[in-house]
């Protein structure tokens, strides 16, 4: 339970440029004043994060969106009234004043309210300390391309005393970063998968948003990279049919399974059973992986999830921390 007493504390701290971790839905983001580009400064130097790379700024609500934005095209409205507050990020032009320090030096930004009640109570006590251009910008709360953390504990384990105070608001409920569509141009794109599918986004557009590939005109987003998300113990993807086998090859090394399936009776290696379901399996992914990134575990197995739309952000993720696993 956080306290009357706490959220003075954070507050008085990124006031004061200094670094709070908060909880999200999606994981815990590792925030500082998006105003502030020396407290924005001291979020890179903390998670070890890339100068060029942008930032998602948090806010209290809608309202404060213009105050950020040049220009909010009505479909970004409509995104925004049926998805916020929630793990929903949108990219839009942004105001001459946001530093760069936040966008990368692109001329976009990423906006979201997030949909924890700890984070929304944050954001508002800071906006009514900071006025109208309070926001919170806040990437996951880990050391660049790690995993992402989805418990207090996770980000004490990350950071330790990099971070001036962490909100502990329990585990998150989605488990997996938002997901981030493009409004800055004339048709929405989805830059990154997330909780929130294409398919609900079709809901509101009326047609299938049309899915990000690179090119020179594509904003930079948080998560883009193609390692990402990563252990430091090496990861493999492996197809259902061929976990056997896989296994069965691993001659002297101990192998942590993250799969939707049961263990067989005898196994010499770790086995992670996770929900075989993708809400669920989000949910868990990132805790199940941090436990099996340990000295004990000389190879991380994961059955490839399915290729279905409702897998996509699981998909996207694993593939992802297998391209960066092992970078010890």
């Amino acid at each position: 339970m956080i306290s009357e007493a706490d959220y003075q504390r954070a507050v008085e701290l990124l006031c004061a440029g200094e670094l709070v971790a908060m909880p999200t839905e999606t994981v815990y983001g590792l925030g500082a004043d998006a105003a502030n580009p020396a407290a924005v400064a001291r979020i890179f130097a903390a998670k070890g994060r890339p100068a060029d790379h942008p930032l998602i700024v948090h806010l209290a609500g809608h309202d404060a969106v213009r105050h950020w934005a040049e220009h909010v095209p009505d479909v970004a409205w409509e995104l925004m009234e049926t998805f916020w507050p929630g793990p929903l990020t949108l990219i839009l032009k942004k105001q001459d004043w946001v530093p760069d320090a936040v966008t990368g030096g692109q001329d976009s930004i990423g906006l979201r309210v997030p949909g924890h009640p700890v984070a929304l109570e944050l954001l508002r006590r800071f906006a009514a300390a900071k006025g109208a251009r309070a926001g919170i910008a806040a990437p996951s709360a880990n050391r660049f391309g790690r995993i992402s953390p989805t418990a207090a504990a996770h980000v004490a384990e990350e950071l330790g005393e990099r971070v001036a105070l962490i909100l502990d608001g329990g585990p998150c409920k989605v488990g997996i970063e938002s997901t981030i569509v493009d409004c800055s141009r004339p048709q929405p794109v989805v830059l990154r998968p997330g909780h929130i599918a294409p398919l609900h986004l079709a809901a509101v557009l009326g047609q299938q948003p049309a899915i990000a590939s690179a090119s020179a005109d594509t904003p930079r987003v948080s998560g883009s990279l193609e390692a990402h998300y990563a252990p430091q113990t090496p990861l493999r993807l492996i197809a259902r049919a061929d976990l056997a086998d896989f296994l069965a090859a691993q001659h002297g090394k101990r192998c942590g399974i993250l799969s939707p399936n049961s263990p067989p009776a005898v196994t010499p290696h770790d086995w992670r059973q996770l929900p075989a379901e993708p809400l669920g399996y989000a949910h868990d992914l990132y805790a199940a992986l941090r436990s099996l990134d340990c000295p004990g575990i000389d190879l991380i197995v994961v059955e490839a999830p399915p290729a279905d739309p409702a897998w996509a952000a699981i998909a996207d993720r694993l593939r992802r921390a297998a391209a960066g696993a092992g970078q010890r």
